[in-house]
């Protein structure tokens, strides 16, 4: 096994996210900070300080403290990121739940997490049964922090006593002179990060302070950021990507944060970035897919746009089109585009990086609180995902990791301190040395930059930076009437499963295609609306297997 390689800087001491928070909140008390794109909420810094302090001694006066896990699950909003900074405030653990899990999968989490509390949208509140979850003691709206439930009179005269216990601990009301989160925690539990694992046992990332921090800090030192910008947060942000990058790397230099709660279409976006012209847009390879497919590829199509485009001299009149059309089309102010998550497709990327434009491909995963590679645009090369961040270091299972490919492993303070109550899981995910085996395999060049060489696992990213896991849905599916084995694959952003059926089953005047549907169709009864199956395929014969039987995944398409 090849040495680790791009030991970046690991003698600056980390700093607190909320380090930045108690200098920035003050910084820019009456400045924008939490906007709502598609609703009518919005925060000014000190509106968010002072309902963030409010929900803080609620909180406590309920009886919720410190290392207490408190859930979250709903859409996108400001309130998703008050409720966040609340329970952070309050030295308590966040467990993060994506709201577009079934009732049943999102009561089987907060008991598997031990939340007392839920921070919960309209939609979800009215698909979950107290009665199923045991633990529960509080719960209070994000749509505008209503009191759901409480479990005894403590509770409930926490809340309704709410007000006067926030004007007895400030009479002089709450200032920028009073903004003082906690920053001597930095080892403690902070997030409990649930993407997935609803149909075994649960996976749920368990993220400490400084892990977070960490990577916040990293992106104020590597991409400074200040008050006046603002940024589109597109991605969910019950996924580590958009809860630490575009929430609180933006709120920790003062940036002006706006919520998109639907799926975003490319239409809806794009009207965004038009109209809040961001400085940073983070998204998925499909959506600049889609994007360029739009916009640039039937221009570059036309006869004498092609002869330019492929003429020395007179090319860089079309390169200079293409790149002010791209910067008008995402606002006109835009420093960094970044993409991570899936390959992109390489003509894309050749385009943008043939025109300079500022686009930046990344590596991450939730375990790493989720930055592992990133570097300037102007330093990556075609195909890679940028180096080593800083406090961190990274090397090939391969003993030519230039050359032959191997498995990526990750080594610092990103690392996830391991899986909640699953010892089993967090053993085979991080080894005896510290090295966290993220299960991709990639390639280093002399430099250190990483080249992704193939994903040894199978999740799938839709384009609204959803994450997906094949085999929970193959799981729920191969239960079902003559389904022997099943394989779910992404195509053109839809999910298609293909299945074996059993040639012996009894089909009672049916077609199999004709049973298949109906099977299809009770699938996606149980599964969230992003990873619904559109369609399932027949396959003649057994899937291709490893000689411990499990499936050759990568054979399918």
């Amino acid at each position: 096994m090849a040495e680790y390689i791009n030991k970046n800087n690991m003698a600056t001491p980390t700093r607190h996210f909320f380090d930045y928070f108690n200098e920035r909140i003050p910084q820019n008390w009456n400045e924008p900070a939490l906007t709502d794109y598609d609703g009518d909420k919005d925060y000014t810094f000190g509106q968010m300080a002072q309902k963030v302090a409010f929900l803080q001694l609620l909180l406590e006066k309920a009886g919720i403290g410190k290392g207490d896990k408190v859930a979250i699950c709903s859409k996108n909003c400001c309130n998703w990121a008050v409720s966040f900074l609340s329970i952070a405030a309050n030295r308590g653990v966040i467990v993060s739940i994506m709201d577009a899990f079934t009732g049943e999968d999102i009561e089987k989490l907060m008991n598997h997490s031990d939340a007392k509390a839920i921070f919960a949208g309209e939609s979800v509140w009215k698909k979950i049964d107290i009665k199923n979850m045991p633990e529960l003691q509080l719960a209070l709206s994000t749509d505008d922090f209503e009191l759901l439930y409480a479990k005894t009179t403590v509770q409930t005269e926490a809340y309704n006593d709410a007000q006067k216990v926030f004007e007895t601990v400030y009479p002089d009301g709450y200032s920028s002179k009073d903004v003082s989160f906690p920053t001597d925690n930095m080892d403690d539990l902070m997030i409990i990060n649930y993407t997935s694992g609803t149909t075994s046992e649960p996976k749920g990332a368990m993220l400490s302070y400084r892990n977070i921090s960490a990577n916040v800090h990293f992106s104020q030192e590597t991409i400074p950021n200040h008050a006046g910008w603002s940024e589109v947060c597109m991605l969910p942000l019950a996924h580590m990507f958009g809860m630490t990058i575009e929430f609180l790397y933006q709120v920790a230099g003062g940036c002006h944060v706006y919520f998109l709660s639907k799926t975003p279409s490319p239409t809806v976006l794009m009207r965004a970035y038009a109209e809040t012209k961001p400085y940073m847009i983070l998204t998925v390879p499909l959506v600049l897919e889609k994007i360029f497919k739009a916009k640039i590829f039937p221009a570059l199509q036309k006869p004498m746009i092609k002869f330019l485009w492929n003429t020395p001299l007179l090319c860089k009149i079309v390169e200079k089109q293409i790149y002010k059309q791209l910067m008008n089309a995402f606002g006109g102010n835009l420093i960094w585009l970044i993409t991570g998550g899936a390959a992109i497709n390489a003509e894309v990327e050749r385009v943008f990086r043939r025109i300079k434009f500022p686009f930046v491909v990344g590596y991450g995963m939730t375990e790493a609180g989720p930055l592992i590679c990133y570097d300037h645009w102007y330093n990556e090369v075609q195909g890679c995902c940028g180096r080593c961040v800083d406090r961190n270091e990274l090397k090939i299972d391969s003993d030519d990791p230039e050359n032959k490919v191997g498995e990526i492993l990750f080594r610092g303070e990103h690392v996830m301190m391991g899986y909640y109550k699953n010892p089993e899981a967090t053993a085979a995910a991080i080894d005896k040395d510290g090295w966290l085996h993220t299960g991709d395999l990639g390639t280093l060049d002399k430099q250190g930059h990483l080249f992704i060489r193939g994903r040894s696992k199978a999740m799938i990213l839709s384009s609204n930076g959803q994450n997906i896991y094949p085999e929970e849905i193959e799981d729920k599916l191969n239960n079902l009437p003559a389904v022997v084995e099943s394989v779910v694959v992404g195509r053109n952003g839809k999910l298609v499963a293909l299945v074996f059926a059993d040639a012996k089953y009894e089909l009672q005047g049916q077609t199999i295609s004709e049973l298949m549907e109906e099977n299809r169709k009770a699938l996606n009864k149980s599964l969230p609306q992003y990873a619904q199956v559109m369609s399932i395929e027949l396959v003649d014969k057994e899937f291709e297997k490893t000689p411990k039987r499990s499936i050759r995944r990568f054979l399918y398409k």
